[in-house]
């Protein structure tokens, strides 16, 4: 699925991202995370192999969840759910990270603030579907 110019301004805005992905037993896992785009892909960087990998590397299905600081008409907060397949990469976490750090903390910050960090791994997310409340759902609510 091609992203949408309204979604990529949300990402870009630096907007936290809540990344749901499956555990074992079906029950879902939530946690908060940086994203950027490659194109049409959502990608995060991860340092250690951690239970959102661990889940991927099980079952590629996840849900990302945005806010906006934007109303819709009817004075709701807008917020866009991206569902999608993720993939886990190998290597190249500390430089995604570097590079969201400048979204997310500001620019000339050193992420990760360590020396020699582990290579950790790259999530990929295609996404099939966008639902929620704003301009990306082609519904005016």
């Amino acid at each position: 699925m091609k992203i949408s110019q309204e979604i990529r301004n949300l990402i870009e805005s630096g907007t936290p991202a809540h990344l749901v992905t499956l555990n074992r037993d079906g029950s879902p896992q939530l946690t908060l995370v940086w994203i950027g785009l490659d194109g049409d892909d959502i990608v995060a960087g991860h340092l250690p192999e951690n239970r959102k990998v661990k889940n991927i590397r099980r079952d590629p299905r996840v849900a990302i969840s945005l806010q906006a600081n934007t109303k819709s008409a009817m004075g709701l907060t807008e917020y866009a759910v991206l569902y999608g397949e993720a993939q886990i990469e190998e290597g190249g976490a500390p430089e995604l990270l570097q590079r969201l750090a400048e979204v997310y903390i500001g620019s000339g910050v050193k992420f990760p603030p360590m020396d020699n960090p582990p290579s950790g791994f790259i999530t990929r997310i295609r996404v099939k579907r966008v639902e929620g409340v704003g301009p990306w759902t082609g519904r005016s609510v």
